[in-house]
């Protein structure tokens, strides 16, 4: 897991611990000096904690002028026993929320395992970004941790969506072609 870097090709872009509206502002990395673990395994520096044992994240592009952000997360993501979802929507999303953000393309594809523990906080972050007509999007989920999601029912608050080459794109055109296909499935 050590050699999984968060996506840096959209660095030239964004940067979020350069954002002072991001809340990962001033933060600063080591590229050497691996300290934060997912279990027993060691990740990227890169990574931002955002108060989860078992899951980190990056912020890869925050636009406040068309409100979308893009975030990449890697590890474990458990409600059951870390309450994931509660430290991601108090710690990240409303953060962003609270900037204008209300659409959020969260790279799962690194998340490894899924474990349950209620819809609360799912269907209030689902109320709270279509108030504001906006959405929350899993894109490339593991077929494991999907299972586990789906069998949640959480893909009701959530939706999952598939694009294997994601990192082909630049930010506007993967948010308009996500946005495009979530309003998509919306009509039909």
């Amino acid at each position: 897991m050590q050699n999984i870097e968060p996506f840096y090709n959209w660095r030239h872009i964004y940067i979020s611990e350069d954002d002072e509206r991001s809340p990962f502002f001033g933060r600063v990395y080591s590229e050497f000096e691996f300290s934060q673990t997912v279990y027993n395994f060691y990740i990227h520096p890169q990574w931002d904690d955002f108060g989860s044992r078992t899951l980190y994240l990056k912020v890869l592009l925050a636009d406040y002028e068309e409100k979308y952000a893009i975030i990449e997360m890697i590890g474990e993501w458990n409600d059951a026993i870390e309450n994931d979802i509660m430290e991601l929507k108090r710690e990240v999303l409303e953060k962003f929320m609270e900037e204008g953000i209300h659409k959020f393309i969260l790279i799962v594809e690194n998340v490894l395992n899924y474990h349950s523990d209620g819809r609360d906080y799912y269907e209030e972050l689902y109320e709270e970004v279509m108030e504001q007509n906006g959405w929350v999007v899993c894109l490339n989920m593991p077929d494991q941790t999907q299972y586990d999601f789906k069998h949640a029912r959480l893909n009701r608050y959530v939706e999952l969506m598939e694009l294997d080459n994601w990192r082909t794109y630049k930010p506007f055109h993967l948010f308009k072609k996500i946005d495009n296909e979530f309003r998509t499935r919306l009509d039909n």
